[in-house]
C-alpha cells in the first residue's frame, strides 16, 4: 500500500488568512464522504467473514497435508491483503482525525471507521491464534516451501506472542472491548488536549504555539508560557488523573491475564527487544546524568548568569554572546581581529589535536563555547 504523505498548503480564506498546511491524503482517499471509503468498508466486512468461513478450524489439517507450505502461504497472502486494506482505512481515518481533533465531523468519521474495522477484524482473530497452535516442527517443515518461506520473518515474529495468547473467546472479548476501553480513553485524552487553550500575554493559544514560546529568546515570554501551561493543566488535573489511572489499571488487567511478569514486558515484546537490553540502556543513561545532563544544565545556568536554571529556560536558546566567552583578540600588527571567513590562530592546532589543547583567546566565539562546554565540570 502506498502511504506517501505530502503537505499541501491550505488555500487562505478571509476567516483564516494564514491557514496552516494540511496533509494531502488523496493517495489514500479523496475525502471523508468519498464513495471509495464506503466501498472499502463494505469490502472489508464481506472479505473478513469469507476468510473466516474458509479457514477457521482448518489450519492444523492444512499444516499436516502434503502441500502444507503452498496452502498456508495462500492463506497468509489473503490475510496480508486484508490487513493492507484495513491499514489503509485506519491510517486515513486516524490522519484525518489528527488533523483537527476538535472537529465533530472528523471525530464522528474516526469513531465510525474504528467501530466498523473492529467488528470486521474480529473475524480475523482466529488466524494468528490457530497458526501459533500448530506444532513448531510442522511449521518449520512447511516453511521449507519457498511460498511460505517468504513469510518466515513474520511467522517467527508472530510466534513470539504464543506464550501470552489467551483462549479464542477471551481474545475476541479483549478485541471488541478495545473501542470502549483503552481506545476510548486515549481518544478522550487527545481531544481534551486539543481543546485546551492557554492565556499568554492576552492571547488564547493552543498547546503547540504555547510550547513553542518556551524556546523564545525573551525570558519574560518563556516564563509567561510556562505559567499558562501550569495553570491550565492544573485546572484539568482531575480528568487527566482519571485517564491515567484508568489506562494503568486497564493495562494491569491485560498484563495479568496474559502472564506478563513486568509492566514493561508487553512493550519489550512488541518492540522485539529483551528486557535486559533495555535495562542496560536505562542504567547507562542514568549513570551518565552527572557527566552529561547535570553538567550541561549547570553550564547553561552559568551562561544565563543564574545559580540554578529555571524550568522555563531548559529549551531557551543560548544567550548571545555567551557570558564570559567573549574572545579577546590580540592587538598586534601580525594578528588582526578575524573577519568573516578568516581562520583563528588556534585552528591548525585544534585540527591536529582537538581534545588535547585548551581554547586560546584568539578563537571565534562558537569554537570557544563548544570547547568550554566540553571541558566544564
Amino acid at each position: 500500500m502506498s502511504t506517501r504523505s505530502s503537505l499541501a498548503p491550505a488555500k487562505p480564506t478571509k476567516s483564516k488568512p494564514e491557514a496552516l498546511p494540511e496533509w494531502n491524503l488523496a493517495d489514500l482517499y479523496a475525502s471523508l464522504d468519498a464513495p471509495e471509503v464506503k466501498a472499502d468498508l463494505d469490502r472489508v466486512d464481506a472479505d473478513c467473514q469469507a476468510f473466516e468461513e474458509t479457514y477457521k478450524g482448518r489450519l492444523a489439517d492444512m499444516a499436516r497435508s502434503a502441500g502444507a507450505g503452498r496452502a498456508l502461504a495462500e492463506a497468509v497472502k489473503r490475510y496480508e491483503a486484508l490487513d493492507d486494506l484495513i491499514g489503509r482505512l485506519v491510517s486515513y481515518a486516524g490522519l484525518v482525525h489528527a488533523g483537527d481533533t476538535t472537529d465533530p465531523a472528523r471525530a464522528k468519521f474516526y469513531g465510525d471507521v474504528q467501530e466498523r474495522i473492529t467488528a470486521a477484524s474480529s473475524h480475523l482473530l482466529f488466524f494468528t491464534l490457530e497458526l501459533n497452535r500448530i506444532d513448531d516442527k510442522l511449521i518449520d517443515a512447511a516453511m521449507a516451501d519457498p511460498a511460505l518461506g517468504h513469510y518466515r520473518p513474520w511467522l517467527e515474529d508472530m510466534r513470539k506472542e504464543k506464550p501470552y495468547q489467551l483462549e479464542d473467546r477471551v481474545e475476541q472479548l479483549f478485541h471488541e472491548k478495545s473501542v470502549t476501553a483503552n481506545g476510548a480513553w486515549n481518544r478522550l485524552f487527545d481531544e481534551t488536549i486539543a481543546g485546551l487553550r492557554f492565556e499568554v500575554a492576552g492571547k488564547s493559544l493552543a498547546l503547540e504555539p504555547t510550547l513553542n514560546l518556551l524556546q523564545d529568546a525573551r525570558e519574560p515570554t518563556r516564563k509567561a508560557a510556562a505559567g499558562a501551561l501550569a495553570r491550565t493543566f492544573d485546572e484539568n488535573l482531575r480528568v487527566f488523573t482519571l485517564i491515567t489511572n484508568t489506562l494503568a489499571k486497564d493495562k494491569e488487567i491485560s498484563d495479568r491475564w496474559r502472564g506478563f511478569a513486568d509492566i514493561a514486558d508487553a512493550r519489550h515484546l512488541s518492540n522485539r527487544v529483551e528486557r535486559e537490553v533495555v535495562e542496560a540502556l536505562v542504567a547507562a543513561v542514568h549513570a551518565a546524568y552527572p557527566r552529561l545532563s547535570h553538567r550541561y544544565y549547570a553550564l547553561k545556568a552559568k551562561w544565563f548568569g543564574k545559580k540554578r536554571l529555571a524550568h522555563w529556560d531548559r529549551n531557551a536558546p543560548l544567550p548571545w554572546p555567551i557570558a564570559d566567552s567573549r574572545p579577546r583578540w590580540p592587538r598586534s600588527p601580525s594578528v588582526s581581529s578575524p573577519s568573516a571567513g578568516s581562520m583563528p590562530p588556534c585552528a591548525p592546532a585544534r585540527r591536529r589535536a582537538p581534545s588535547r589543547i585548551r581554547p586560546c583567546r584568539p578563537c571565534i566565539l562558537t569554537c570557544c563555547s563548544i570547547i568550554r562546554a566540553r571541558r566544564a565540570t
